[in-house]
């Protein structure tokens, strides 16, 4: 059953859609998401990260992105790790309110982690009129379907050749060609996972329901999930959302593989070299399989910027797409690997809480919308904002369920003044317990409109996100200590900042709390 206020979002749109100048001013909307990718794994940040010629990658189309409009310097993503940030991007609340508290999901069949009375970004999106994509990594859980046509219990008892029960076309999109997380687990890989009717790995390519590598030879595939050949497929297949949106405003979620490991770049894209083609800022080739896939990364934006470049606009005549088209590149986590060059002056990777697990590249670009060219913010920002921002975007209220943690940030995305944005709540901590268990689902509370000034940081353990007790661990003002090494907690010229942080806390917590109250 649709829930009562997806209906009404429904007949809103309707409506809408009969109003026609409003309509032609709504913005296309691009959010490509590159996997695991530090800010010093793009070269747009090298005078903030302070990495030499000789060790930056060069990504000239980041660049070229972030000379048409605007970088953030302290950008966040909802968590560490994939799934959870991947579920507050299209829902704007924080994962730590579902079952899934921290880590990611596992294994070849996970249940779908967005709730049905959920309304997601791209439902809401669709109210609007907009044509709906995603093209890439999903990870947020799937239901297959057996052989009578009933929903699976999982993976053991799933007819590949029928639709998929649950996945992405179910929360809101009209078009999705990818895969079920990470590329490296989605299908059988060579010698390592052999593709046979018993393997344990899959599903492979998913189009729209269908699972179109089935054979019907028990979880067999037809051989064409190619790691090295992922990039090509989904660059092929963004063009085809694109090239059919016709008149209609359209929204494009990119959610690329690369770089998560194994690194598999393409050999090319579009007649483009990348295996082998990545450079380092001085020129010097890298010889690193890791950049280069990163640099596919680089890749696959700048055609999506030639195309928008190159095409006229439907519904605004005489100019070209890219001017009514809202551009922003992020990345998921920070970066995977320990390494001050991916990492710049932040503490420790994914998996932490500290500023390197979460603090991300984030490049926006709208002519249209008045992001002014070559700017800067240091704005606090997470990429849950993208669902509020959209909504005052286009002058919409935000849906009863959903968007619970999401702020807008269309001023700061036009470089405007505005008041601090109220704390966000990244969680999941490596650093917490040697131990994979509970006890990494630390939440961490940061502001930067604290009594006090500075940027401020709060670290909760894993009973806030279990049971909503407060239970304070670190504290930690990155204005004087970037790196996260001194300890304020207990010191007592800190103590306003840390009440202000601890009633933040508890405003907020709980599965059905709400931040977005706050501002």
């Amino acid at each position: 059953m649709i829930p009562f206020t997806r209906v009404l979002l429904h007949f809103a749109g309707v409506l809408l859609a009969t109003a026609a100048p409003a309509f032609a001013a709504q913005p296309n909307i691009i959010v490509y998401l590159a996997d695991d990718m530090g800010m010093g794994d793009t070269s747009v940040y090298q005078d903030w990260t302070g990495n030499a010629a000789g060790k930056q990658l060069h990504t000239p189309n980041t660049e070229r992105l972030a000379a048409r409009g605007i970088r953030f310097t302290d950008a966040h993503s909802p968590s560490s790790r994939c799934s959870p940030t991947r579920y507050a991007l299209l829902t704007g609340r924080y994962c730590w309110r579902t079952t899934l508290k921290h880590w990611v999901l596992f294994g070849v069949h996970c249940d779908p982690l967005i709730a049905p009375e959920i309304t997601t970004l791209p439902e809401f999106l669709q109210c609007e009129g907009y044509r709906t994509g995603l093209v890439g990594k999903w990870h947020l859980g799937l239901t297959y379907t057996r052989s009578d046509g009933s929903p699976a219990d999982g993976w053991e008892d799933a007819d590949l050749t029928r639709p998929i029960a649950n996945g992405p076309l179910e929360h809101g999109f009209d078009f999705f060609h990818g895969i079920s997380r990470s590329h490296g687990t989605s299908g059988p890989n060579g010698s390592k996972w052999k593709n046979t009717p018993e393997q344990a790995r899959g599903p492979g390519w998913m189009h729209g329901r269908s699972i179109t590598g089935a054979t019907g030879e028990g979880k067999k595939l037809d051989g064409s999930y190619v790691l090295d050949e992922i990039g090509p497929v989904l660059q092929r297949e963004a063009q085809t959302l694109l090239q059919s949106a016709g008149k209609d405003p359209f929204f494009l979620y990119f959610a690329s593989p690369a770089n998560h490991a194994p690194y598999t770049p393409c050999r090319q894209l579009a007649g483009r070299p990348v295996r082998g083609a990545s450079k380092f800022k001085n020129g010097q080739p890298t010889d690193s399989a890791r950049l280069d896939f990163i640099y596919e990364n680089d890749v696959q934006l700048g055609l999506l910027l030639d195309y928008l470049e190159k095409t006229d606009d439907p519904r605004r005549p005489g100019q070209a797409l890219i001017e009514n088209t809202l551009v922003i590149f992020a990345s998921d986590n920070g970066a995977e690997i320990k390494s001050k060059t991916a990492t710049g002056p932040l503490r420790s990777h994914k998996g932490s809480t500290y500023e390197g697990g979460h603090r991300i590249p984030f490049i926006a670009s709208w002519p249209a919308g008045g992001i002014p060219a070559g700017s800067t913010s240091d704005r606090l920002l997470g990429l849950n904002d993208l669902y509020g921002t959209i909504a005052d975007i286009l002058q919409k209220p935000l849906p009863p369920r959903g968007a619970e943690d999401s702020f807008s940030q269309l001023a700061a995305l036009r470089n405007e003044k505005t008041p601090a944005r109220a704390p966000l709540f990244p969680n999941d901590h490596q650093e917490a317990t040697k131990k994979r268990s509970d006890e990494r689902a630390w939440v961490a509370v940061r502001s930067n409109a604290t009594p006090l000034p500075g940027r401020w940081k709060l670290f909760l353990d894993h009973r806030f996100a279990f049971h909503g007790e407060l239970h304070p661990q670190e504290l930690y003002n990155l204005a004087a200590d970037p790196r996260e090494e001194t300890n304020l907690l207990h010191k007592p010229q800190a103590k306003p900042a840390l009440d202000f942080l601890m009633r933040a806390a508890e405003r907020a917590k709980g599965d059905g709390g709400r931040t977005r109250t706050l501002e």
